[in-house]
């Protein structure tokens, strides 16, 4: 038909965003990772367990861990992805604490910023993808209970026994100016997968990212767990996470799901039928996320930023 604007491909788009944290984000990532440059991961950085607890606690950092396993998944160097995974163990005085952590927080203890180290790292390890903390600020995950108690921190969060009333971040930060930048001229916007409300809410509850977000042309792909997690959203429907996430910030955000489990409530279109990796059967193999994702981008055609 004359006048038609030719669709557009994932290959075609100029500009995917990828937010998130834990092993989610760095999977999609890296199942992204043809698109170089044009791929942007905004990384959570509200962690406060484990060895991104320690050096937390100890040095009023931000939250590496997330950052640094999508740098691990996102290494071509086998080597390299040990190294940066490396746990002290019990018998030496950095016990708990992880290689790959410590090597980012010494280079922005060297650097201007937070992001500055990041960037280094990712040249010295031949990463073309852009990662962005969500924050370059340290800041925590506080739930509000329907007993009218506040729980504070990532940990004690995923262990609440129902879904919280309300989400938000101590203190208020905002986003990286990089992360809002790169949000505006996106084509295509993903949200998962990983844990809901630990790694995909935390960026949404920063104001300005999620208002630019909402500006955004862009469509927004929500990419669900291919098992429950073990945290009360682990225990909700589809439809039922979606409507509590948009309830939360006050508009309508989802276009798209990729999952499984689509149920009666949902009230977008979804893809499904994705494979599980065989080392790992609640990860996505990394081929079949590729197709969904394409075949997505297909039916996200007419809301995708024309050229």
């Amino acid at each position: 038909m004359a006048g038609e604007q030719p669709r557009r491909q994932l290959e075609d788009l100029r500009c995917v965003t990828a937010i998130g944290g834990g092993h989610g984000l760095g999977r999609v990532l890296s199942t992204l990772s043809f698109l170089q440059r044009r791929l942007v991961g905004i990384v959570a950085t509200t962690d406060n367990g484990g060895a991104s607890g320690l050096l937390r606690r100890s040095q009023q950092t931000i939250a590496w861990g997330d950052i640094r396993n999508c740098l691990s998944q996102l290494a071509l160097q086998p080597l390299a992805a040990d190294v940066l995974n490396y746990r002290f163990s019990d018998e030496h005085e950095l016990n708990g604490h992880n290689f790959g952590n410590l090597l980012l927080h010494t280079l922005d203890e060297l650097s201007a910023r937070p992001l500055d180290g990041i960037q280094l790292l990712s040249r010295l390890l031949n990463i073309n993808i852009r990662l962005l903390p969500m924050s370059e600020t340290s800041v925590d995950l506080v739930a509000s209970t329907h007993e009218g108690l506040e729980c504070f921190g990532e940990l004690d969060v995923d262990l609440l026994h129902h879904m919280p009333t309300a989400l938000s971040l101590a203190p208020a930060v905002s986003a990286t100016p990089e992360a809002i930048r790169h949000v505006r001229r996106s084509d295509l916007i993903i949200l998962g997968p990983g844990s809901f409300l630990t790694s995909i809410m935390p960026p949404l509850l920063m104001a300005d990212l999620a208002q630019s977000i909402a500006d955004s042309q862009a469509p927004v792909l929500f990419i669900d767990n291919l098992s429950p997690e073990y945290s009360p959203a682990g225990r909700l429907a589809l439809s039922e996470r979606i409507d509590w996430l948009e309830q939360q910030l006050g508009r309508q955000l989802i276009d798209l799901v990729i999952s499984n489990a689509p149920d009666a409530g949902l009230k977008v279109p979804y893809v499904d039928h994705i494979v599980a990796a065989s080392d790992a059967p609640h990860r996505h193999d990394r081929d079949s996320l590729l197709n969904a994702i394409k075949a997505a981008v297909e039916l996200l055609n007419t809301k995708i930023p024309s050229k």
